[in-house]
């Protein structure tokens, strides 16, 4: 199967930068200033865990695991350069075409955020699938976006609307790349992040990180229409939801008040940011629910295992 499929590879078109080297030769090879900072990347999903192999598309699996990893990318401001994509798969006569597929699907996705796939390696085994992704990306300014430096006062926002994304956004979403490069160098941001395990449980790694406390309001969440229809069946709140599902991969991230002001009035691109909440100088993390309620915000986002 593996020398099938690097011939598969080997016919496939990849556009890379003058003077780089991507698949075909021991290791990959990019082009890169001297002055530009490298940041990197890693995720690993698996069946049963990320997806159900028997409910999704191949080209469905690729996309995922590439899309999760440049979500981190656009956590901190950067740009993806390129990915290794490594699979496991399982063994039979299938593991050919799920390979292709899984290529496929990350593929797609890597030319439209102009991050070819440079490398990685495969395998089967009598297991289940497991898909390996590692981005390589640059800082275009003096320093990324990181998750310490968040100040009390600021404002706490997010991209996009959240929840409910069990019902297909996890696997369609789009990385907020060209969202987080425009924010990041239009306006002040002192943190940030992506929001993969939930709000209830990335804001405190945040505010673990900037040594701070902060007070989310239920009341602005921006809840989606699938955590709308979460409710109808769990009998929680949709902000319930919005707080707790995971895998949004929106942005998470914190600025001055007055930036928050400048940027309500200037953002014109179609992606929505609102503001959720305040960082405050203790904890305990704070929630304000639909009554006005003060409670603690508890840690209820998805875990892995």
């Amino acid at each position: 199967m593996e020398q099938a499929f690097l011939q598969f590879l080997a016919n496939q078109t990849t556009s890379l930068a003058a003077g780089s080297v991507g698949i075909g030769d021991d290791a990959a090879m990019l082009s890169w200033g001297a002055e530009q900072k490298l940041v990197v990347c890693t995720d690993l999903i698996s069946d049963e865990t990320d997806f159900l192999l028997h409910e999704v598309t191949p080209q469905q699996i690729g996309r995922k695991a590439l899309a999760i990893n440049l979500s981190d990318i656009a956590a901190m401001a950067c740009e993806p350069v390129g990915a290794l994509l490594t699979l496991l798969l399982p063994q039979g006569e299938s593991s050919l075409d799920l390979a292709k597929g899984i290529y496929e699907g990350a593929a797609e996705l890597a030319e439209s955020y102009g991050c070819p796939i440079i490398g990685g390696d495969t395998n089967s085994w009598p297991g289940k699938v497991a898909v390996s992704v590692t981005v390589l990306g640059r800082c275009p300014g003096p320093q990324p976006l990181l998750r310490q430096g968040a100040q009390p006062g600021d404002a706490i926002a997010v991209t996009g609307k959240l929840g409910g994304s069990i019902l297909g956004h996890h696997l369609s979403f789009e990385p907020r790349v060209r969202e987080a490069l425009e924010l990041h160098q239009n306006f002040h941001l002192n943190a940030g992040m992506d929001i993969s395990d939930g709000i209830s449980i990335d804001l405190p790694r945040l505010c673990q990180q900037s040594r701070v406390g902060a007070e989310i309001d239920a009341r602005l969440l921006p809840i989606s229409d699938a955590a709308h229809q979460r409710s109808e069946k769990t009998g929680k709140p949709a902000w319930w939801h919005a707080l707790n599902d995971g895998e949004d991969f929106e942005l998470l991230f914190t600025l001055p008040a007055e930036q928050m002001d400048r940027l309500a009035t200037q953002w014109t691109e179609s992606v929505p940011i609102t503001k959720i909440g305040t960082v405050r100088e203790a904890s305990p993390l704070m929630l304000i629910d639909l009554e006005g309620t003060r409670q603690p915000l508890l840690p209820e986002g998805f875990s892995h295992q």
